[in-house]
């Protein structure tokens, strides 16, 4: 698993790659979590928010994008911060997830959203998960 942040012009750019399709999404929140607090997922966290999401869509890229965006606008709304998810259901087009956080009194940086442009899963050469994702700051 792993989280690189690349620049870009008034946006964040980050490459996430996984062993596993699922892992992928894993990855994804952890990386989105520790842009709004920095290293914040990389602490041993007890979590005092647990909710449940479902999203569907048409491929894994809008899958992902839409489930990135949904857990950002729960961040803002539960002013907490996710960065556990356990999957009830997973498929290329559709998840049921449990998203684990914990309550914060602010944020290190402000994410508007999670964008479409430049997502796109695929398979590396090593047979692992990857795509980029850019996050409008």
């Amino acid at each position: 698993m792993k989280v690189e942040y690349l620049p870009h012009t008034a946006d964040i750019r980050m490459r996430i790659t996984a062993v596993h399709l699922q892992e992928l999404f894993h990855v994804g929140i952890i990386g989105m979590g520790n842009i709004l607090k920095e290293k914040f997922c990389l602490q041993d966290i007890p979590y005092d928010r647990k909710l449940k999401i479902e999203i569907t869509a048409s491929d894994p890229t809008c899958l992902l994008i839409d489930f990135l965006s949904e857990v950002l606008s729960v961040s803002y709304t539960e002013k907490g911060i996710f960065c556990k998810v356990t999957f009830i259901e997973f498929t290329p087009t559709k998840t049921i997830a449990e998203i684990y956080g914990k309550h914060v009194y602010g944020f290190d940086e402000e994410i508007k959203a999670v964008t479409y442009h430049e997502a796109d899963i695929f398979k590396n050469k090593d047979g692992h998960w990857e795509t980029m994702v850019v996050f409008d700051i």
